[in-house]
């Protein structure tokens, strides 16, 4: 994960759009909120500076 955000960074893209959570296949609820949560993020930060869509 250090590494992946630090080639991010190389690359302009702010680390926010990058996550790990670890969810256990008994936990559906908890998952669903996992990818809401991040979804609204992603959308609040707008388009990728690479140009394509978030």
């Amino acid at each position: 994960m250090d590494l992946t955000r630090e080639l991010l960074s190389l690359m302009g893209i702010d680390n926010k759009r990058l996550a790990l959570e670890w969810v256990s296949s008994a936990e559906g609820a908890r998952f669903a909120g996992i990818v809401t949560d991040f979804t609204n993020k992603i959308k609040a930060l707008g388009k990728s500076p690479l140009g394509v869509a978030a």
